[in-house]
């Protein structure tokens, strides 16, 4: 009876590590929860490039997290490999904090089908929220402009979906874009070039950015 129990322990093992062997290893490149992959691995830049902006701050892994320190004026960071990004049908999300300064901590520039846009968090003196650029009009002065309270040394999640028709953007759980791509023409101000097609800067801020994650979703 004695020997049973010990295989039937043995057996049981076997399988829980087998399982846990199988799971999708999403720093790795795989696919985790809900079909997200993982863009940084928390420990360094490989896969990213400091954008060359000119002025640019010094940028940082430290305790997870890239540090951006403030630029003159801007600091960012750009994916190298842009071609593998998609241009349609996909999600794109982060974790971003403002640690000094203020202006906007994260602008995000993302592929919109043929183009690129920037959802800008906390521009402006701090407080705009919005998709820059609209038919040539940026983000503080389009139909998405909304103006949100930006607190230091909180971490934010930011989140663009470009998906059926429309670009979406969230700042934690609050809606602030969304735009029919009908009849719009879409583009980014020169200034955040460089961060195309995929890239994340800031504007006279120090900011900290974690947990970059992309998922494709079903056309």
């Amino acid at each position: 009876m004695l020997f049973r129990c010990f295989l039937f322990i043995i057996c049981s093992l076997s399988i829980v590590t087998g399982a846990l062997a199988q799971q999708p290893n999403a720093a790795a490149g795989g696919a985790g929860q809900g079909g997200w992959v993982s863009l940084f691995d928390g420990k360094t830049l490989d896969g990213w490039k400091i954008t060359d902006f000119g002025g640019e701050g010094e940028v940082t892994v430290e305790d997870g997290v890239i540090i951006m320190r403030m630029g003159q004026p801007l600091t960012g960071i750009t994916f190298k490999a842009g071609d593998k990004v998609p241009t349609d049908n996909f999600e794109i999300s982060l974790q971003g904090m403002k640690r000094r300064g203020d202006d906007f901590f994260c602008a995000l520039t993302f592929p919109v089908r043929d183009s690129h846009a920037s959802f800008v968090v906390g521009g402006w003196a701090g407080t705009v929220v919005g998709l820059s650029s609209i038919n040539g009009l940026d983000a503080s002065e389009n139909e998405t402009t909304q103006y949100e309270k930006i607190d230091h040394n909180k971490w934010y999640n930011v989140r663009v979906r470009v998906a059926d028709g429309k670009i979406e953007c969230w700042l934690n759980d609050k809606q602030m874009v969304d735009v029919e791509l009908k009849d719009k023409r879409i583009s980014t101000r020169i200034e955040v070039d460089a961060n195309k097609p995929l890239g994340v800067c800031c504007y006279n801020v120090e900011s900290g950015i974690k947990e970059i994650k992309l998922r494709r979703l079903p056309k």
